[in-house]
């Protein structure tokens, strides 16, 4: 990477299954609050990845340690499964990192509530099914739209995306290697869970901001976090679902500006 010597450099991480068009309202209102804005996708997530890639999310975040490799002092931007691997990734480098965000995501093996309305709208069936070792694999190839586009409809909410976003979201997925990895993703659930109760059990220090959609995982997202990082600042934006960075770009964009700035990430 070749961050600009003008801006602090920001590392954004988006998750399953969307690709780096989630930060395009994010990265514009970085750049004009003066950071340098680095977007990275994760082996599998819309991208092909190179045979024999683990991913599990502390391997990842080892994966993600090296495409930063240039960077000595950096903020985290991570999104779902770009959250896990966001703070894991802090975790191992606590003298790097100086602020993290953590957009709807919650932790393997964290058990937490998901609050009303969220828990209406937030689907609850695509964990286990992909996770069924097999199933997927005879199931959606040909129905890429109803599986990805109905999970994405599903955990939007009442604000939905816009369809072209959808169908952006939908291409980038309709590949073999990209069910394969994305299912991979989960199925790695158990060596994930280990590594979070490590982090569980040494919670790392960095200030975090929590951001939770109102119709998805809501205030869920700070109250996991709570038991992994001992710095947690939790907001929940109300006509969000689980992209707040597209479906409250203004909001998002200022909460996380204005929480990077105040972690110091003004200064390069």
């Amino acid at each position: 990477m070749n961050p600009s010597s003008k801006g602090w450099p920001v590392v954004l991480v988006h998750g399953w299954p969307v690709t780096e068009r989630h930060w395009r309202e994010l990265v514009p209102a970085l750049r004009a609050g003066g950071f340098d804005p680095l977007a990275v996708t994760l082996p599998g997530l819309g991208k092909a990845a190179e045979s024999g890639t683990s991913f599990r999310k502390s391997d990842l975040a080892g994966w993600l340690r090296n495409q930063v490799a240039g960077l000595t002092r950096f903020s985290l931007v991570g999104h779902d499964w770009g959250g896990t691997v966001a703070l894991l990734l802090a975790a191992m480098m606590p003298e790097a990192v100086n602020a993290i965000v953590i957009e709807e995501e919650v932790l393997p093996g964290i058990d937490v509530d998901i609050p009303a309305p969220g828990s209406e709208y937030y689907p609850n069936w695509h964990g286990p099914f992909n996770r069924a070792a097999g199933l997927a694999e005879q199931l959606v190839p040909g129905r890429e739209d109803a599986y990805y586009g109905t999970f994405l409809r599903q955990s939007a909410g009442p604000a939905g995306l816009a369809a072209g976003t959808i169908r952006s979201y939908v291409d980038a997925y309709t590949t073999a290697d990209a069910l394969n990895a994305g299912l991979a993703y989960y199925r790695s659930r158990a060596a994930d869970i280990t590594d979070v109760r490590e982090l569980e059990a040494n919670p790392i220090h960095t200030p975090v901001l929590a951001i939770g959609g109102r119709y998805a995982l809501g205030a869920a997202v700070a109250d996991g976090l709570r038991t992994l990082a001992t710095n947690v600042t939790g907001i929940v934006l109300d006509q969000a679902g689980h992209y707040p960075a597209e479906q409250q770009p203004e909001a998002t964009a200022r909460a996380v500006v204005d929480f990077l700035l105040g972690a110091g990430g003004d200064r390069a």
